[in-house]
């Protein structure tokens, strides 16, 4: 698989095109060879799953979710992505498979925090509002992802926008 990416990268980049982002049999094998990463490779894997899936909800999406779930619930492990890592990594999913994990995560009695401050930068929760705000009825974690909700903190704490150039090189 790595191999076969490999190319697909050099033969993308000879056009002058980046590569595609993974698709789910690409995703799939990334996961299993994270479980046990060959020598060499933790970080060429680390960032195809952080950096070459795309967010939201596309079957890739899914199978990143799914893995990043397990680690950080403890049924898979990796030597690469610590529970937290996980964590933070669904957090950069944007929304769609990861909110569920991040709702669920945040009840959890050593992530919880990290899956507060992830959940709360996280805006396409869709139905998973309701959840959350009923938690937070009970659960200091969600509490903490409604009030960041409220101030808008995912807006307010983004670096500002750089000169738009547009194309034009103004």
């Amino acid at each position: 698989m790595l191999e076969a990416y490999r190319s697909h990268v050099a033969e993308r980049a000879a056009l002058g095109i980046p590569p595609l982002p993974l698709s789910a049999a690409q995703t799939s094998a990334v996961c299993d060879l994270l479980q046990n990463p060959p020598a060499a490779e933790s970080e060429f894997l680390r960032h195809l799953l952080r950096e070459r899936v795309s967010p939201g909800v596309d079957p890739a999406a899914y199978i990143k979710a799914g893995f990043l779930t397990a680690i950080a619930q403890g049924e898979l492990t990796s030597p690469a992505v610590s529970p937290i890592e996980a964590v933070q990594w669904l957090g950069m999913m944007v929304g769609g498979y990861n909110v569920q994990s991040l709702v669920d995560l945040l009840a959890h009695p050593t992530l919880g925090a990290v899956a507060a401050q992830s959940l709360s930068s996280t805006l396409l929760v869709f139905d998973a509002l309701d959840a959350v705000l009923k938690r937070a009825a009970t659960q200091p974690h969600a509490q903490t992802v409604v009030q960041a909700w409220a101030e808008g903190t995912w807006f307010r704490d983004r670096p500002p926008p750089g000169p738009k150039t547009h194309g034009h090189g103004v």
